[in-house]
């Protein structure tokens, strides 16, 4: 018998202040990675996609941007570019 599925991790990059296009509202939006990995018998072996998102926190509304896109917005973040590229990542379960 062979276990095998996906597993599922968030990783928070920034916080970032912008407009929201779909309150209109200045607010705080939380920049995420969401990674799926392919498992077999429960380890994790390689990444199969990768999404970006930016989620609004004043009326939770989720806008996907590409990588070129949360690359730029982490380099306007932390204005000296992503030489590190685990700063401020928190690894958040996704149950």
């Amino acid at each position: 018998m062979i276990i095998f599925g996906t597993k599922s991790y968030l990783y928070q990059l920034a916080i970032l202040t912008l407009v929201c296009g779909h309150c209109g509202n200045p607010s705080a939006h939380t920049l995420k990675k969401r990674v799926t990995k392919f498992t077999l018998f429960f380890v994790p072996l390689f990444a199969f996609s990768t999404k970006y998102v930016t989620q609004c926190t004043f009326c939770g509304a989720e806008q996907r941007v590409t990588k070129e896109q949360a690359d730029q917005l982490l380099v306007q973040s932390t204005g000296h570019g992503a030489a590190n590229p685990a700063y401020n990542q928190q690894e958040q379960r996704n149950l």
